[in-house]
């Protein structure tokens, strides 16, 4: 497909070569000065009709004919051009379409955000990086160019739509983000979202305290205020700079191979039933168990050597990435 931009070039320089071809031969064959000759040029080509500024000799006749004919050539290219340019954008806008809607549909347990803002964005990159797959809901056409940008699988309109959300696959997906502009939009967004899948787990952002419990009610797993967060992280931060070091490298820094990581047990784990000390977790996988989550919501902080793990339970671990990951075989096996 020949670039759009070489076919322009290619049309100004025809252009201006019918005009210097029309110019030079009026000037050669009747004698007229360039201004006339230029003149008589463009009204030949535009075949506008205005009439011959002088008497034209049967040989310039025969040149206009020719000029003519070169002209209405030269206008079906250009518009031909144009037309093509549309064709194949739309073309092109179709079939990302559909490639995007067919990567879509093969997608299970994946994540869909709701919102492309500054969060929505940066939410998209953290899970990217995390080999997770991701689908984003925008309601602003503006920001298709960035979406694409970032190679990501996106839908465009309201996240309220119930139908946009069947093309996200919200039946097949393991957890929604919402991160609209509004409280309201987010409310009916977390309700209309329990109803198509009860069972997906969804974190909703407020904006206003009093959503935070308007939220929860309408079925978010978590509900998560911004301000609230960068509140309490900025007090943190002057009292425990330490801890907030180690978080940010823990959680931000790419460069560092350590990672907080949350995992379930399945029922065949080998571990279920057995001691944290029987389990030999710590020994073998060289990871620092920092709390437990059991089935009944109860979370235990510091498990001593002597903690019972159960089926379903999940625990909160720290240690190197490739740790994490050899545990998480020993605790989830296929």
């Amino acid at each position: 497909m020949v670039d759009h931009g070489y076919k322009t070039l290619i049309s100004v320089v025809l252009f201006i070569a019918l005009l210097a071809l029309g110019s030079g031969g009026y000037m050669a064959i009747e004698g007229w000065n360039f201004f006339d000759a230029l003149y008589m040029t463009v009204i030949t080509i535009a075949t506008v009709g205005y009439g011959e500024v002088h008497i034209v000799s049967q040989v310039g006749r025969m040149f206009t004919l020719v000029l003519i004919f070169l002209g209405v050539g030269y206008f079906l290219y250009v518009v031909g051009n144009f037309i093509q340019f549309l064709v194949e954008g739309r073309i092109r806008h179709v079939l990302g379409r559909r490639k995007l809607d067919r990567q879509i549909n093969k997608l299970k347990e994946h994540y869909i955000i709701c919102g492309y803002g500054r969060m929505g964005r940066a939410l998209a990159r953290f899970l990217i990086q995390r080999y997770l797959d991701v689908v984003v809901i925008e309601q602003k056409e503006a920001r298709t160019s960035i979406m694409e940008e970032d190679g990501i699988l996106y839908l465009l309109g309201s996240a309220t739509d119930e139908s946009l959300l069947m093309r996200a696959g919200i039946e097949r997906a393991r957890g929604l983000i919402t991160v609209v502009g509004n409280d309201a939009d987010n409310v009916f967004l977390v309700l209309l979202a329990r109803q198509m899948n009860p069972d997906i787990f969804i974190v909703a952002r407020s904006i206003q305290n009093s959503a935070k419990r308007t939220l929860t009610a309408a079925g978010a797993n978590r509900v998560v205020s911004p301000y609230d967060l960068g509140a309490r992280r900025m007090a943190h931060a002057i009292l425990r700079p330490t801890v907030i070091e180690f978080l940010e490298m823990a959680f931000a820094d790419e460069n560092v191979d350590v990672e907080v990581e949350e995992l379930s047990i399945r029922p065949n784990s080998k571990v279920v039933r057995r001691t944290l000390y029987e389990s030999e977790i710590r020994a073998k996988f060289d990871v620092m168990i920092i709390s437990i989550k059991k089935e009944d919501g109860r979370m235990v902080f510091n498990p001593d050597a002597g903690t019972i793990l159960d089926a379903n339970d999940t625990v909160v671990v720290v240690g190197r990435a490739a740790n994490i990951l050899s545990l998480e075989k020993l605790l989830a096996p296929v």
